[in-house]
């Protein structure tokens, strides 16, 4: 538990954001003059500022894959020793869930997975040196992240598996007793609308977007606040606090952001400046953040974020009415209208098939307000000044097993 406790004693070191700025110019500094340039893409490249390293994605990630981690693993080797269960030498390789269709890999050593869990820990759950949490962790992919958890002797850690569907996994996390559940917000609300036997202390959402519709539900059925961990394939960004409020994770990762044209929400460009073994420097992300420069009642100086919003590719790109180009109208602008047309909407796909065409499809019984739903949309895009022909549709609406759920989504064929 070192990582846990020098996780904790930093928290505690960082009390003002001067304290966070410092520490991570310090940690800036040093990672691009000693971390950076161990691997192949960065070893004739010195850097003295974090924006002379050139902007990377995942496209570029898995093209030259070798390029960026020390062992120079390449993509297929890590692909073939995810499929076989097996290590690639002393280091562990993990995979994204694949929302976009490509999975995305990375490499830790067996110190950063347990640097991970005392991270986890400490802002997640920090009493965990005074109890025993049973912590059931329900994901489409494994990791053996989570292994460093049960290995730790501290918590009694779960893995339940979404590939076999959502339905599948419900009777297991019922029959482990969960003190702390982390799941997507599509499973939490499975769980709060069946009848198990569940009283979990603490509740998680990740690897999805939190729907407000969501959160209501399940807080609702359990009583209890929702917390929120905000993670991907290139580390841990976001835990909540006490508070309920998601705060990012300043003292391991340092954040850019480009900002849409028009748009009051941020793309974070991402550097993890504390892993060494595959290096991830302003590594663009395709999220949406809305973010909150209000004091927590917490206490920390790191970064509120208001909301993850989406993912950028899930922008509708959609024509001015004037004739100067397209406009993004973010996913949250679109939820926001659909679910405020009627509160008898409790679900909802909103998907961009077309440089016009948007379509709204609401579950078996909502023919009543489908209408409201797709009046909103109207107006929101005419107020907005783009050409859309918005349809409505009835239909059923499972939440996929495999990838995660998005209920706005831009799906433009190919050209």
């Amino acid at each position: 538990m070192a990582s846990f406790a020098r996780a904790r004693r930093l928290e505690k070191r960082l009390r003002t954001r001067a304290d966070v700025e410092a520490w991570q110019a310090a940690r800036l500094a040093r990672y691009l003059e000693k971390i950076a340039p161990r691997v192949e893409a960065y070893r004739t490249i010195r850097a003295r500022r974090l924006g002379e390293l050139p902007i990377m994605d995942k496209a570029a990630l898995m093209d030259g894959f070798h390029r960026y981690n020390r062992a120079g693993v390449t993509a297929d080797q890590a692909r073939a020793a995810l499929a076989a269960g097996k290590r690639v030498g002393k280091l562990s390789v993990g995979a994204s869930t694949g929302t976009s269709g490509n999975r995305g890999y990375y490499l830790v050593s067996d110190r950063e997975r347990f640097t991970w869990l005392g991270v986890m820990l400490a802002k997640a759950l920090p009493d965990v040196t005074k109890r025993r949490h049973r912590v059931a962790i329900v994901l489409p992919a494994n990791s053996s992240l989570y292994d460093a958890a049960n290995e730790s002797g501290r918590l009694a850690l779960k893995f339940f598996d979404l590939q076999a569907g959502v339905d599948a996994v419900l009777p297991g996390i019922a029959a482990f007793r969960p003190s702390v559940i982390v799941a997507p917000p599509k499973v939490l609300v499975e769980l709060a609308r069946a009848n198990l036997p569940l009283a979990p202390e603490r509740l998680y959402s990740a690897a999805e977007v939190l729907d407000p519709l969501d959160r209501a539900t399940v807080e609702a059925r359990f009583g209890i606040t929702l917390g929120q961990i905000y993670m991907a394939t290139e580390g841990l960004f976001a835990v909540s606090c006490a508070r309920g409020n998601l705060h990012l994770c300043e003292d391991y990762v340092a954040f850019e952001r480009e900002r849409p044209e028009g748009s009051d929400l941020v793309a974070p460009l991402v550097t993890d400046f504390t892993r060494t073994t595959q290096v991830m420097a302003r590594y663009r992300m395709n999220d949406l953040l809305r973010l909150d420069d209000a004091s927590c009642a917490c206490g920390s100086p790191q970064q509120r974020v208001a909301e993850v919003v989406g993912r950028m590719d899930d922008a509708f790109s959609l024509r001015r009415r004037n004739g100067d180009g397209e406009m993004l109208v973010t996913p949250d602008v679109i939820r926001n209208a659909v679910v405020g047309a009627n509160a008898a909407i409790t679900d909802y796909r909103v998907v961009q098939l077309g440089p016009e065409t948007v379509v709204v499809r609401l579950p078996a019984g909502g023919d009543n307000w489908l209408e409201d739903a797709c009046d909103a949309l109207r107006r929101l895009f005419a107020d907005a000044g783009v050409e859309a022909i918005v349809e409505g549709e009835i239909g059923p609406l499972p939440p996929p097993s495999e990838r995660k759920l998005r209920r706005v989504l831009r799906l433009l064929p190919p050209g």
